[in-house]
């Protein structure tokens, strides 16, 4: 074969192979254009099975629209919400976001609690120990022992001395009917009189012995305690029935406190209660409570409770301050910390991290506040994971995706479609200045309340309200109007100073 017959074979060789490739080729990217083509009508198909339940711009979610179209708030069009994605409970944050937001969970857990609580009491003389000395007859009080009313007195100690000449009768008669032999008959008939004039049996008794009326009588005292009376001087006439003097035993004392109507319920006659002396911490005494005076402080909405405090030594006197330590029975609790809770005013809410990530917000019924903790009734489950701090946070990242909507109103899905705009408003700005009472922003155009862009102060609801925002930061804002003013509810950080 020449070398131009294997020139030709060659070449024919050469173009059947890049034929072959070429049509190979075609064959190839065919398939594929195939593949691509059918994969948008599968696409389609499922995106035309997913009910579309309304539309809406995802800067200002709170408003919904019927149709899709172009954004009244931005330069966007607006974004569909199906009803498989509205379906799904919880706003799901990534864990790099938890992370720069700071968001901090907790455990739902029971605790052994006691329901005690402090009181402050003031001392009073307790009345049961009250003792009154009175005189029986006519006469005058001679001697005078005690002459100034809150002496302390004991137990038999003299107080004074009365003079009554009515007795004189009365003893003068049974003297002489002694004297006489009279019959046993008479003379008690005699001492049944001076029992009924009320004459001391002692001096009864003096008179049968000695034979000589005596009726002049030493008043002592019954009980040891304090003159909380006196009734009469030195010298001057007495009449029967007159109180002498009023004696209150220091054996007892009582602590009377104002009680809160909510802790008033967890107090039960006999609790035990310890007693520390407020001016001196030192000095600790045991008691009961007593009852709980059946009336109510209309200004204050307390009541007050009565406890009956120890006082052997009279260390204790009336005005005297207390702090009472009433113990109540341990029982086992549901309890979060204080600071997971938000209350809006009407209800109180938890926002909760549920098993797949995402966060929802429950309603929570509250019991007994035990500080930097409260007590769940209702809501939530033991072993529940609820965000301690960055609540708000998550509330506006749930603002952004249209899932939780604001916590301080009803849920998303009872409002229609068509409802009217909201309280409050939300866009973006830049922080232009900052000063105690309000924050200068520069926003875009805000349509529902047919505001052009303009530069604004928003005042805030305290002076150390959003401390973190600077000046120069960008910020998503949310506000609202209150009486003249435009108040801020939130302000978040997009952007530092440039």
């Amino acid at each position: 074969m020449s070398r131009v017959q294997i020139s030709v074979i060659a070449a024919v060789v050469a173009l059947l192979v890049g034929g072959g490739a070429f049509y190979l080729g075609r064959a190839t990217s065919g398939a594929h254009g195939v593949a691509q083509a059918a994969a948008p009508d599968a696409t389609a198909s499922v995106t035309s099975e997913r009910k579309v339940l309304y539309w809406h711009d995802p800067m200002v979610p709170g408003q919904r629209f019927d149709k899709p179209g172009k954004s009244p708030f931005m330069d966007m069009q607006l974004q569909p919400v199906y009803a498989d994605e509205a379906s799904n409970s919880g706003v799901k944050v990534s864990p790099q976001v938890q992370q720069n937001l700071g968001i901090r969970t907790a455990v739902v857990k029971k605790a052994e609690l006691s329901s005690s609580f402090d009181a402050v009491g003031a001392v009073q003389f307790d009345e049961r120990l009250s003792v009154a000395i009175q005189t029986r007859t006519a006469g005058f009080l001679e001697r005078l022992a005690v002459r100034a009313p809150m002496e302390r007195v004991a137990k038999g100690q003299v107080l004074g001395t009365v003079f009554a000449p009515e007795w004189l009768g009365p003893l003068n008669e049974i003297v002489a009917l002694q004297r006489a032999g009279a019959a046993a008959e008479l003379i008690a008939a005699a001492r049944e009189r001076t029992r009924a004039m009320s004459i001391p049996a002692d001096l009864l008794r003096q008179a049968e012995e000695g034979g000589v009326a005596q009726a002049r009588y030493t008043l002592t005292a019954p009980v040891g305690g304090v003159i909380a009376e006196l009734g009469a001087r030195e010298g001057v006439a007495v009449s029967p029935g007159m109180t002498l003097f009023r004696i209150a035993g220091l054996e007892r004392v009582w602590a009377v406190a104002e009680v809160p109507e909510a802790q008033a319920v967890r107090l039960m006659r006999g609790q035990k209660v310890t007693a520390v002396l407020q001016a001196d911490p030192s000095q600790t005494f045991t008691g009961t409570m007593q009852e709980i005076l059946p009336q109510v402080s209309a200004t204050t909405r307390t009541l007050q409770a009565r406890f009956e405090v120890d006082n052997k030594g009279g260390r204790l006197v009336p005005g005297m301050l207390l702090r009472l330590q009433i113990a109540g029975p341990t029982a086992s609790r549901l309890v979060i910390p204080a600071e997971a809770v938000i209350r809006t005013g009407t209800r109180a809410v938890a926002i909760v991290r549920l098993d797949n990530g995402s966060f929802e917000p429950r309603e929570v019924k509250l019991g007994v506040d035990l500080g930097d903790q409260l007590e769940v009734l209702e809501g939530l489950q033991e072993g529940d994971q609820v965000v301690a701090s960055g609540q708000f946070l998550v509330d506006s990242e749930a603002r952004l995706r249209s899932v939780l909507g604001s916590l301080a109103v009803a849920s998303p899905a009872s409002a229609p479609a068509s409802a009217a705009a909201p309280t409050s408003y939300s866009t973006q700005g830049k922080v232009d200045g900052i000063d105690a009472d309000s924050i200068t922003i520069t926003h875009g155009a805000i349509a529902e309340l047919k505001w052009p862009p303009m530069t604004m102060p928003f005042s805030k609801p305290s002076p150390t309200a959003f401390a973190d925002v600077k000046v120069g930061d960008t910020v998503h804002f949310e506000f609202r109007k209150k009486g003249d003013e435009y108040e801020l509810v939130s302000v978040h950080r997009m952007g530092g100073a440039k």
